[in-house]
């Protein structure tokens, strides 16, 4: 591992200077005409260009070849075997791949041009995304991963700068450029370190062969991030970066971020776990357990009306509505003291058959399911209350569209019962205090 950083360090500082001579005199790679310069890449410039035969907009990522002889066939075998390997892999989540081709000492790969944001560029500005949005982005990253493993190809450099948010929120895996094919026949030299530090897997740090569980790792550690706002493995170098990745326990996520769910701790945990075969078996069931994690969780609190405190008045008697109120709604309500004699569906009953008509009380009967009572009931009940006169029973339909009474019918008679119930209510009140 300590022979491995060096040496690439010193092929970093040869392509830094061939980029700075490329940029100031390249127009043209194969038939593209490159338009402009999109960024440095990990291996050569990335350019905008256009392919003239079919009008197209492309972005080209090149590689210098202009290089001491083992390293140009090394750094050319593996920007080919980024071709071979990402060309192979057609998913909505993993970005297209066109065209190969070489130039002099410039090596390029013809890719789809991208109108996005790079993840990293997006994190450097909010470091700390909502948990939806969060949980959206590793979806997608780890279905394009899923895909590309059920293909034999390990990408080996999970990170928030190899992956595009494009419009409406999708996303893109970029460069396979150190991805490692099952059938590849460029092998890493022994101890030499591919990757990013800090979101290598233990595997990788150890310079251990690696799997398709490895990627699951660097996203896990993407994950972390991407909540806290921090990476989970850190430190002031590389060979401490390194140690804390194979002997540390990242905090829970919750510690650093309140609102993240236990369930989300555990599947982070999972993710990170430092022998593979503890971690998640496929990318695919890390997604699934991802989706399951967004669904259950609550609706956002700021979604959620809230409703004004109620301030109780003087003398009132506190009514709460609450989850399986309908429940609820089968149980006795509470009374204000009254007798049980007036506090049933029989009183009610009571009080209609004393001052309804015979037909009210049968329609009353049959909605409350309750027996007609006996006179005897009536009489012991309460004192006898006359009967309406005709002249004050309802008014016809004219009348109650001009509010001066209620139609006869069903709504009319109980309205009425009501009405009457709660006067007799008043009397018997009287009586009694």
């Amino acid at each position: 591992m300590g022979s491995g950083v060096p040496q690439r360090e010193g092929q970093a500082c040869q392509i830094t200077h061939f980029n700075t001579l490329l940029t100031a005199m390249i127009s043209q790679l194969g038939r593209y005409e490159i338009i402009g310069e999109l960024g440095q890449g990990a291996m050569g410039i990335v350019y905008k260009a256009k392919d003239p035969l079919i009008d197209r907009v492309v972005a080209i990522k090149t590689i210098s070849l202009n290089l001491a002889l083992d390293e140009k066939e090394e750094y050319e075998a593996r920007f080919y075997q980024e071709a071979k390997a990402a060309g192979r892999l057609s998913h909505p989540n993993i970005v297209t791949i066109y065209d190969v081709g070489k130039s002099g000492d410039v090596a390029y790969i013809a890719m789809e041009f991208l109108q996005g944001r790079e993840l990293r560029d997006v994190l450097n500005e909010e470091p700390r995304l909502p948990l939806d949005q969060v949980l959206d982005i590793v979806v997608q990253v780890a279905q394009g991963l899923a895909y590309a493993h059920e293909n034999g190809i390990v990408h080996r450099d999970v990170k928030p700068a190899n992956i595009m948010v494009v419009r409406d929120g999708h996303v893109k895996i970029t460069d396979f450029g150190i991805a490692r094919m099952a059938s590849a026949s460029v092998r890493t030299q022994t101890g030499m370190v591919l990757g990013s530090p800090k979101y290598m897997s233990p595997e990788q740090v150890m310079g251990k062969p690696i799997d398709h569980r490895s990627d699951i790792f660097s996203l896990g550690v993407m994950l972390y991030e991407m909540l806290t706002g921090q990476v989970p493995f850190n430190g002031e170098n590389v060979n401490a970066i390194m140690y804390q990745i194979l002997n540390a326990v990242p905090p829970p996520l919750n510690t650093l971020n309140p609102a993240v769910p236990d369930m989300l701790n555990f599947i982070v945990a999972k993710a990170l776990a430092k022998a593979p075969d503890d971690r998640y078996r496929d990318a695919g069931e890390f997604a699934n357990d991802l989706r399951a994690c967004r669904n259950a969780m609550p609706r956002s609190a700021a979604a959620k009306p809230q409703a004004a405190p109620i301030t109780p008045l003087p003398d009132s008697i506190p009514m709460v509505r609450h989850e399986g109120a309908e429940a609820e709604e089968s149980k006795p309500l509470a009374t204000m003291g009254l007798s049980a004699v007036f506090d049933s569906s029989a009183a009610t009953m009571r009080l209609a058959a004393m001052t309804g008509s015979p037909e009210d009380v049968e329609e009353l009967a049959r909605t409350l399911k309750v027996a007609r009572p006996t006179m005897e009931a009536i009489s012991q009940a309460a004192p006898p209350i006359a009967k309406p006169k005709a002249a004050e029973r309802p008014l016809p339909a004219q009348a109650q569209r001009s509010g001066t009474a209620n139609p006869p019918g069903k709504s009319g008679n109980l309205l009425l019962i009501a009405i009457l119930a709660l006067v007799l209510i008043g009397l018997v009140s009287a009586f009694i205090f």
